[in-house]
């Protein structure tokens, strides 16, 4: 139950401070995964693997690149070598905006992990990074059939 309303209470915290920029956590972390995957060039991501990356399903993802490339955030393009697939790059309104955003994000982090030292933040990483590979090998719940 503490990992549970933790979980919570954090999202909330930044959710909270990612609203003050217009943006969602959804859309801020698809923005967070092309500026870490693509830094320093012009590299791009399909829909299949932002989807892996952010944990999401593929409809969820996208929906959020739909809204994203909407605010003109990131752009579609066909693959050069396989025009059936399209590519997902961060446009420079959507890094201007990530500049905008992540000294606050920072801060925010910052004041919420204040309260452990740096050992007990490395320690926490570990053990939520356990958790977080012990729940991967947990089946996905069938979903209940309706009755006819």
């Amino acid at each position: 139950m503490h990992l549970l309303r933790t979980g919570d209470e954090s999202a909330r915290v930044i959710e909270a401070n990612l609203a003050r920029h217009a943006i969602t956590q959804g859309r801020f972390g698809v923005l967070m995964i092309l500026m870490n995957r693509c830094a320093g060039n012009s590299t791009t991501l399909g829909p299949a693997e932002l989807a892996d990356a952010a944990g999401v399903s593929r409809a969820t993802m996208t929906g959020l690149i739909d809204t994203l490339e909407r605010d003109e955030l990131v752009t579609r393009e066909p693959d050069t070598v396989d025009r059936r697939m399209m590519l997902v790059r961060l446009t420079v309104k959507g890094r201007a905006l990530l500049q905008e955003i992540l000294p606050d994000h920072f801060k925010t982090m910052t004041l919420l992990m204040s309260p452990l030292s740096e050992f007990e933040r490395q320690t926490l990483v570990q053990l939520l990074v356990k958790i977080q590979q012990q729940a991967i090998k947990f089946p996905a719940p069938i979903p209940a059939v309706a009755a006819i």
